[in-house]
């Protein structure tokens, strides 16, 4: 039977995650939460199989597609999936429109600047508001320093992240915060003018209820 410790033994092994096609940074993407049914005897080796049978099935001629489409790669979509959902983990309706956001920063080139790399990089997603000397981390998670999608998912995305990349919002937007009445949604924005407008509200809500960090 297998473990915790057995699987991530596996999970940092470069030879078992070169038998499925990742590394030890991608590896993560083979993991699609669903019920599956496994009996508890399975080995890990086994159990690691499954998953990645699952995966293969997940990834259809006609996802494949629209993967192509963007220009993302299965695994990269993973990438950008897993950074969608911490971004939008609440309201699960606007996935699709921040995955839009960030598919218009790759497409032009810009940092995506997604504040859940940060914790990731500095390894504490507690953090309410980070600072600018958190954005200097040295990190190629840090997608405020480094332009282009991180190594590696920074967590395990779920279907609907995954979908959402895939059936993405179309629209013109690149900007967003949080929005200044704490809804959980994401006030958007097509310039940097009107977004630093959005950022200052949500800035004064939290000053005002002594959000510090």
């Amino acid at each position: 039977a297998f473990g915790e410790q057995k699987l991530r033994e596996a999970m940092s092994d470069p030879a078992v995650c070169q038998k499925y096609g990742m590394d030890t940074t991608t590896i993560v993407a083979m993991f699609l939460p669903n019920t599956y049914d496994i009996f508890w005897t399975v080995s890990t080796e086994k159990f690691l199989d499954r998953m990645h049978s699952e995966y293969k099935k997940y990834w259809t001629p006609e996802r494949l597609a629209k993967a192509n489409a963007v220009g993302l790669t299965p695994i990269q979509v993973s990438i950008l999936a897993s950074i969608v959902e911490e971004e939008q983990a609440r309201k699960v309706d606007e996935r699709a429109k921040v995955a839009g956001l960030y598919l218009n920063r790759l497409k032009a080139n810009m940092p995506l600047q997604a504040d859940p790399t940060i914790k990731f990089a500095l390894q504490d997603f507690a953090i309410k508001r980070i600072l600018n000397e958190q954005l200097r981390v040295d990190s190629p998670y840090n997608t405020y320093a480094n332009i282009g999608l991180p190594p590696g998912p920074i967590r395990v995305a779920d279907l609907n992240s995954l979908n959402a990349v895939l059936n993405y919002e179309q629209h013109d937007y690149v900007y967003m915060c949080a929005k200044a009445d704490l809804s959980g949604y994401h006030a958007f924005a097509t310039n940097y003018t009107d977004h630093l407008n959005n950022a200052k509200m949500y800035q004064a809500e939290l000053n005002r209820l002594k959000i510090m960090k």
